[in-house]
């Protein structure tokens, strides 16, 4: 159907987005065309009612070690930069307080530890250890009704970058169509990719297409391309659907728990919604589902189809269902979706943010929430937590980039330097200009204009508390 092109990116959520922008506007390759199946860009997980609207910098997320947070923060000011650059008005994100919120003698220890000893103040020097009375000033809620007895220890920074990814991937696809030889086809499903001796053809429901290399960025159904042309056999999926509660207005900013250790998913934390700060989501719960895409049942044999019914597949689930901490954590969140009874076994949850909330203050979302597909090696028969990408002859997969949308940019630079690798040509990537465009703009600790957005949560002079005697750092 359409002449030969360089690359064709399938896909059209934020990370293919990504790639499209990165390669058609900072590499002189002259064709790029991009596939997605849904009529809209960003229609799936990258919507904003289906993620937590959090850009990961790896400061608050306790489940992070230094060497995992250093990779993560470059990642994030990518995009925050990029941001910065494009979006003054704060259309597509908005910039509020954040912290990691230790509750107690034991939690307020381990924060202290991280902060000071494990480097993770060095390595975020916005981030300031705060105590009840500036967390108060910031985040009322969190200490009204809270036993005055119980210490509390919060790490808090300005950088909280709440982010409508959905919309982030549109401006990228946007600015891509404003350079010559890009190619965006949408409502167009990919039925299969061919490799042949001169390249690939990738057969949709609306003709072919022929290329010299292709990007898969399309979320579980990665693997599911790559397992069709014997790429990443020895992976399964465990597709985790995330959910949230709502309350209203009860927190200005972020508010995370510290990380369960050797649980792969969110600790539950609130935050205010990214286009409407008078609604609080809690959450998200972490429920296995057997399909690829949430409320989709045509996506239940896709699942089939990557799980893969083998004796190592079942052994994989088997072994880790049995661990002693991650089992119980599955059953428990299976029980927040029952009726009446869900809510009120999250309740304590939610409290643990915001101690005055009663059962009647929060309702279960309707409509939120998507699929995060964590990777299973059916080798090891054990979760793989970090990022999954399989690099073909010619061709890419990234199914499950890590920590998410967060490194979206990052991953994009590093798949644009694979990509030219594939097209095996005089291609260049200008990454200065790249880096122009989104890092240089992030701002830094002593800029003129950081922390100065005071003006939307009031957080500007308690970030700075006087004493700072305990602290620590999290992650998610």
């Amino acid at each position: 159907m359409s002449d030969h092109t360089d690359l064709i990116v399938i896909g059209g959520g934020i990370s293919g987005a990504s790639l499209l922008y990165t390669v058609s506007k900072f590499t002189d390759v002259d064709d790029v065309t991009l596939i997605e199946k849904e009529p809209e860009i960003a229609a799936v997980n990258s919507h904003h009612t289906n993620n937590s609207q959090t850009l990961h910098f790896g400061d608050i997320e306790t489940n992070y070690t230094l060497e995992k947070a250093e990779e993560v923060k470059e990642g994030a000011e990518l995009l925050a930069g990029y941001l910065e650059n494009v979006d003054p008005d704060r259309e597509m994100h908005s910039k509020r307080s954040k912290m990691v919120l230790a509750v107690g003698e034991e939690e307020v220890a381990e924060l202290e530890a991280r902060y000071h000893d494990e480097g993770f103040g060095e390595l975020f020097p916005k981030l300031e250890p705060i105590g009840r009375e500036e967390i108060a000033e910031i985040e009322p809620k969190v200490v009204e009704g809270r036993d005055p007895d119980t210490e509390l220890l919060a790490l808090q920074t300005p950088d909280g970058y709440v982010l409508d990814y959905g919309m982030i991937a549109e401006s990228f696809v946007e600015a891509a169509r404003g350079e010559e030889g890009v190619s965006v086809h949408l409502g167009t499903t990919v039925t299969n990719v061919d490799e042949g001796g001169d390249g690939f053809t990738v057969e949709t429901d609306d003709g072919d297409f022929a290329a010299d290399a292709v990007a898969v960025a399309a979320g579980s159904h990665s693997l599911q391309f790559a397992q069709k042309m014997g790429y990443g056999e020895d992976m399964s999926l465990l597709p985790v659907a995330g959910s949230f509660f709502l309350a209203d207005d009860l927190l200005n900013g972020k508010v995370y728990t510290l990380q369960m250790k050797k649980l792969p998913f969110a600790a539950v934390h609130g935050d205010a919604d990214v286009h409407d700060d008078g609604v609080t989501r809690f959450g998200p719960t972490a429920k296995l589902v057997p399909a690829l895409e949430r409320g989709e049942l045509s996506t239940v044999g896709d699942f089939a189809d990557v799980f893969g019914f083998t004796p190592s597949s079942f052994l994989s689930y088997a072994n880790i269902l049995a661990d002693k901490i991650l089992f119980p954590y599955v059953v428990r969140n299976l029980v927040y979706d029952l009726p009446v009874v869900g809510k009120r076994r999250f309740l304590p949850h939610v409290r643990k943010v915001v101690p005055s909330v009663e059962l009647e203050d929060i309702d279960r979302a309707k409509g939120y929430g998507g699929v995060r597909p964590q990777i299973v090696d059916t080798d090891s028969k054990e979760l793989d937590m970090g990022e999954a990408k399989i690099r073909g002859d010619g061709i890419l997969f990234n199914i499950t980039p890590s920590p998410g949308a967060s490194t979206a940019l990052k991953n994009a630079m590093v798949d644009t330097r694979t990509v030219l690798e594939f097209l095996d040509t005089e291609y260049s990537f200008d990454e200065e200009a790249f880096r122009a465009e989104t890092i240089d703009n992030f701002p830094r600790l002593g800029d003129a204009e950081d922390g100065s957005d005071g003006d939307e949560d009031g957080s500007d002079d308690a970030a700075a508390p006087e004493d700072a005697s305990t602290a620590v750092e999290a992650d998610d």
